[in-house]
This record gives C-alpha cells, sequence and structure tokens, in this order.
C-alpha cells in the first residue's frame, strides 16, 4: 500500500487549501485514513479520521468547524479541505490507512505553511 499526498502550499492567514491522499496497492482491508500534522518541535498529533464503511469523521478540537474529511472510495481518495487557515496550522500533514490486518501505512507528508 503506497499513499501520496498532495496539495499543500504557502497561503496567507484565512486562506484556503485542500490536500489530496491516493492510495494505490492492495486496500481492501483498510477501514479508516486519516490525516496527522506535525509541527517543527511538537509531537505527531491526529487531525482527522474518516472510516472507509461508514464515513465516520473525527476532528481534533482545534480544526473543528474549519476542516473537512472526505474521501472517494472509487477512486481511492482522500481530501482534507482546510478553510480560515491560522499560523498555527502550519505543518507538515501526513495522510494514513489503517488496515484491519497489517496496520498503519504513511504518506511522505505535504508541508503546509500558512503566513500571518
Amino acid at each position: 500500500v503506497q499513499l501520496v499526498e498532495s496539495g499543500g502550499g504557502l497561503v496567507q492567514a484565512g486562506g484556503s487549501l485542500r490536500l489530496s491522499c491516493v492510495v494505490s496497492g492492495s486496500t481492501v482491508s483498510i477501514n479508516a485514513m486519516g490525516w496527522n500534522r506535525q509541527a517543527p518541535g511538537k509531537e505527531r498529533e491526529l487531525v482527522a479520521s474518516i472510516t472507509t464503511g461508514g464515513g465516520t469523521t473525527y476532528y481534533a478540537d482545534s480544526v473543528k468547524g474549519r476542516f473537512t474529511i472526505s474521501r472517494d472510495n472509487a477512486n481511492n481518495t482522500m481530501y482534507l479541505q482546510m478553510n480560515s487557515l491560522k499560523p498555527e496550522d502550519t505543518a507538515v500533514y501526513y495522510c494514513h490507512a489503517v488496515d484491519t490486518f497489517l496496520g498503519i501505512y504513511w504518506g511522505q507528508g505535504t508541508q503546509v505553511t500558512v503566513s500571518s
């Protein structure tokens, strides 16, 4: 299983970005996907997640109401729509996929920088 993120970049505070994560390989037993982020000097934190079956979502308190996670199972793609971005959202964003039997797969990360 491989995950490839795209969509990061530099944006001004208040702006928007949409991240994409394309999953390839054997995806039949993937039951959930999500986005984490890691800012310099900080631990990686879970930002949002979504189940591949029922579409149940989770959001960290810091992004509720601003970020929206979605998935397109037919195209094995997950998205993170980020609105009203703040400088504190600056981080490397990683997508992950949870395989019921084989564990967690990670993408390589995409940089998001929000200027004030």
